[in-house]
């Protein structure tokens, strides 16, 4: 405080330009050519001098030589004070350096990138086109030599928020990724004190993913999501992943918002060295293993079908006389149709083998198809047993008619016969006996005898065939037929049905077994 008053007080005395002067060797005539003070100036000055001697001289000297020690002290903890990111950005000089954000960090040694990936969400998997959506949390970690700074002489400050523009980005994409990322980056970078970078952001991939729908509803899905760099081999970049199997499936079921219609059940990490056509590179391959829910399918489309076999085998107890049975089965047939081209629109065209689902609908479709070829066979019979019915009738009717006629003529040739016979008699004068009566008979007599006989047998004959022909198809042969054939073909459809169900029950249940 004294120094200072000292200096302001030689100030306005006019005396701290004679004393510079005086000790920094400027001449008497360099003095002399500055303007004259008032009066009162020059006898201060004069003053001043006079009374001036060794001692004082150095005392001031000391004095100048504190002044400025300490104001490079005061300048020095002012730095050490600073406590803006900006002041952090010009101690590392990343306003100027624009080669920092255009070569790669480090020399002959590879830039070493830790990827930690945490599934976030289950946006939508495509079966028909074969597309797995996905939104990922992605931590990429690297360091920078050039990044470094001591937390001390800036307020403790370990971290700070800069643009991504400003540094190096190591060039990771993933390699199944089929359609560009909808979501918006991250516009800044977290760099640490100790060279340690970290991007952090998120990402809506749309990725190929090779789907196997055999069982399905009760299939089990696994997606690849392998990330590499572009252009860089493993000579310049090598990834490392952060998290392990377990750390990265706990990460993700306790991040994880929304599934859709499948359950995630695990995410595992396998680090893989590529050979792509000239170079190596390493890649870090995620693979995301989930299950669909299978109860909306159950309840929509495999139950209906159930029931759909069902009526069709209470179509059994409709009478096969009228023709509401055979349009019943049709209708049940043409609903399980339908249900089949709804499940073309689900199942993609690329299966290696026929899904389960679809061999449970073709064979509930084989056996109702065979049910209703069976209602057409009986009912033809029926039909054919009910036209033989008519046909007899009108033939009984003819058959009458002829039996009167033939019997008009049976009971003429009886009376001529018995004409003749009286005739004979009157002849003879006698009545002949019954032995030898015909060998007494005249010629005539004989002759007229003969010829009465021979309708009586052609008579008996005809008879004999019809009513062997009448005993061969009697009333309602082929409606019996037809019902023999109802019941054996329920009891082989009831069989049928219940082996199919269980054969379909023990293929999803292995299937299932297999794919845990």
């Amino acid at each position: 405080m004294t120094l200072t008053c000292l200096l302001f007080l030689l100030l306005l005395t006019g005396e701290l330009d004679q004393f510079c002067m005086a000790h920094t060797g400027v001449s008497a005539s360099n003095y002399s050519e500055q303007p004259e003070r008032p009066d009162n100036q020059q006898k201060s000055s004069y003053s001043f001098e006079e009374s001036g001697s060794a001692s004082n001289y150095s005392e001031k000297t000391e004095l100048q030589q504190n002044f400025s020690r300490s104001s490079e002290e005061v300048d020095r903890r002012s730095s050490r004070r600073s406590c803006r990111d900006r002041d952090i950005l010009k101690h590392l000089n990343l306003t100027k350096n624009e080669e920092i954000s255009m070569t790669r960090p480090g020399g002959i040694e590879p830039t070493r990138v830790t990827l930690a990936v945490a599934l976030y969400a289950i946006l939508d998997v495509n079966e028909k086109d074969q597309e797995f959506v996905s939104y990922l949390w992605v931590d990429t970690i690297w360091k920078d030599d050039l990044i470094h700074w001591e937390p001390e002489d800036f307020c403790d400050i370990k971290e700070i928020y800069i643009p991504t523009e400003v540094l190096w980005k190591p060039d990771i994409i993933i390699q199944e990724m089929t359609e560009k990322d909808k979501a918006p980056s991250c516009p800044y970078l977290i760099a640490y004190h100790h060279s340690e970078v970290i991007f952090r952001n998120s990402k809506v991939v749309v990725s190929t993913c090779r789907m196997q729908v055999y069982q399905f509803p009760f299939d089990v899905l696994s997606c690849n999501l392998t990330f590499k760099s572009v252009i860089h081999s493993d000579r310049a970049i090598q990834l490392e992943n952060w998290f392990n199997t377990s750390v990265a499936t706990n990460w993700s079921h306790g991040l994880i918002q929304t599934q859709s219609e499948w359950l995630f059940l695990n995410m595992t990490v396998k680090n893989q060295t590529v050979n792509n056509f000239c170079f190596v590179q390493s890649t870090i391959i995620y693979t995301i293993t989930m299950k669909r829910r299978s109860v909306l399918y159950i309840a929509n489309f495999l139950l209906p079908i159930l029931f759909f076999l069902c009526l069709d085998l209470a179509s059994f107890m409709i009478s096969d006389t009228g023709g509401e049975k055979l349009s019943f089965k049709v209708t049940v047939l043409l609903a399980v149709t339908v249900m089949q081209l709804i499940l073309n629109e689900i199942l993609p065209c690329s299966s290696d083998r026929i899904p389960l689902i679809a061999i449970y609908c073709i064979g509930i479709f084989g056996l109702m198809m065979l049910s209703l070829m069976e209602t057409i066979v009986v009912m033809y019979l029926m039909e054919k047993d009910s036209a033989s019915q008519d046909s007899e009738a009108d033939k009984d009717h003819s058959w009458s008619e002829d039996c009167g006629v033939k019997q008009s003529k049976v009971s003429f040739h009886n009376s001529f016969r018995e004409v003749e016979k009286f005739y004979c008699d009157v002849c003879l004068g006698e009545t002949p006996s019954k032995e030898g009566s015909s060998s007494q008979l005249p010629e005539g007599c004989r002759d007229s005898g003969k010829l009465s006989d021979e309708p009586n047998e052609a008579m008996k004959t005809l008879t004999l065939v019809l009513n062997s022909r009448r005993e061969d198809r009697r009333p309602g042969y082929w409606t019996r037929m037809a019902r023999k054939i109802n019941k054996v073909f329920f009891i082989f459809y009831v069989i049928a049905t219940i082996v199919f169900l269980l054969f379909m029950f023990v293929m999803w249940s292995t299937a299932e077994d297999d794919s845990a």
